[in-house]
């Protein structure tokens, strides 16, 4: 397995710069791009299991993180405060607290249970400098986020939906998870909360565990301060286990934010909060992409999905016509006139870029092209629409092929 790093930088997916500072990443234009494909799509699919999103600010002020036990549990991740005229504001190393604030931002009764809120949300870890790595440990993070307020009775059936969520975006991501381990408290002080609660909560995941008949792993001490969790967990190239997805259950942050609703009975009751990622950090998740494809990833998040070249330049209108058509289809597309056809061949090979669409003097007069894929498979020439069709169905199907039929 290749070390991201090292590919990252040669397909120019992300810089680091000295000046920027360690553990803060930019996102290059084609990293950007892959990027972006899947954040549309895993907003998608939230959105069709009843997530609503919402935007939050990346700080608060001090009390918040009190109130959360972050400050207390967790000050030696979090970076120093800022002060705030007589106030103190803080980057937030959790975006938990900010979506306890959108339940409690309005009455709320048993209707509107479960209340699942979504986020792609910036937070920050003062990581060490030396346990940073690429994209891998960083210290601005990108996360994919989301927490269910519901009652108790709904929490086995919010976890199994999760799971279900989390295979289907791994499978269409392209990656099998190495495992999956349930965290459980371990004997230091460092978590909150009532002893029964904590044993409901470890209860409540390791039955959604056996249900969904996934085989996993009991591990005392990796436990969330507040709660036990469920994580997914990842090998890098070093042959590193790395936590990427979770889902956690949490019965303290609910109370210490005083969220309530008014069940049936007209009682109210403190909901439980079920904290979730299905794929973790855009960060991490796309340090664990690139190794696993070696940065040939599959075609619906390819940075550049076709690349034109014209064999001649009596080509050349051919073909930026039928680049402009694949970008007005949606598609990821450049026309490459530069240099000989050879080297734009293998500088689009370089580049990971799944197809080659190659305008030769036949092609242009009978509208057509001919297709070079990135495994080294060559189509006959076809009409340029059942192209760029062909191109687009693999795309909208999310297929890990280059071909569909």
């Amino acid at each position: 397995m290749i070390d991201h790093r090292k590919l990252g930088r040669e397909l120019e997916l992300f810089h680091s710069d000295p000046l920027v500072g360690a553990g803060l990443p930019i996102w290059l234009p084609a990293g950007a791009a892959a990027r972006h494909a899947v954040e549309v799509y895993i907003r998608e699919e939230e959105r069709r299991r009843g997530y609503q999103h919402v935007y939050s600010p990346p700080l608060a002020k001090r009390e918040m993180y009190e109130r959360s036990g972050h400050l207390a549990k967790f000050d030696d991740d979090m970076f120093p405060a800022m002060a705030d005229g007589e106030e103190e504001l803080m980057l937030r190393p959790s975006i938990c607290p900010h979506h306890a604030m959108v339940f409690k931002a309005r009455g709320r009764s048993f209707r509107d249970l479960p209340l699942r809120v979504a986020e792609l949300g910036a937070m920050f870890r003062a990581e060490r400098s030396g346990v940073l790595s690429g994209l891998s440990r960083v210290r601005a993070i990108s996360l994919n986020d989301a927490h269910t307020f519901c009652a108790l009775d709904q929490v086995g059936g919010e976890v199994a939906d999760i799971l279900a969520l989390m295979g289907k975006a791994h499978a269409a991501l392209g990656f099998v998870p190495a495992g999956f381990r349930l965290s459980l408290r371990g004997p230091s002080g460092k978590y909150l909360g009532a002893a029964a609660d904590w044993d409901l909560a470890e209860g409540l995941l390791r039955q959604a565990l056996v249900e969904a008949d996934v085989p996993f792993v009991e591990i005392a001490g990796e436990a969330a301060f507040y709660g036990p969790k469920i994580d997914v967990q990842i090998v890098d190239s070093s042959g590193r286990e790395l936590s990427l997805a979770t889902v956690q259950v949490d019965f303290h942050q609910p109370a210490q934010f005083d969220l309530s609703y008014v069940d049936s009975d007209g009682q109210r009751r403190c909901p439980v909060m079920v904290h979730r990622s299905i794929i973790g950090s855009f960060e991490r998740l796309f340090a664990h992409l690139i190794e696993v494809h070696k940065g040939a990833f599959p075609v619906w998040y390819a940075p550049v999905q076709v690349i034109v070249a014209p064999i001649g330049q009596e080509q050349a209108d051919a073909a930026a016509r039928f680049a402009r058509h694949c970008v007005e289809s949606g598609l990821r597309a450049e026309a490459a006139f530069d240099g000989s056809l050879g080297s734009r061949v293998r500088d689009a090979t370089m580049r990971r870029v799944p197809y080659i669409a190659v305008i030769g003097a036949r092609e242009a007069e009978a509208g057509e092209v001919s297709l070079r894929l990135r495994d080294g498979r060559e189509l006959s020439p076809q009409p340029a629409a059942e192209a760029l069709a062909l191109i687009r169905e693999v795309a909208d199907s999310r297929s890990l092929s280059l071909l569909t039929r």
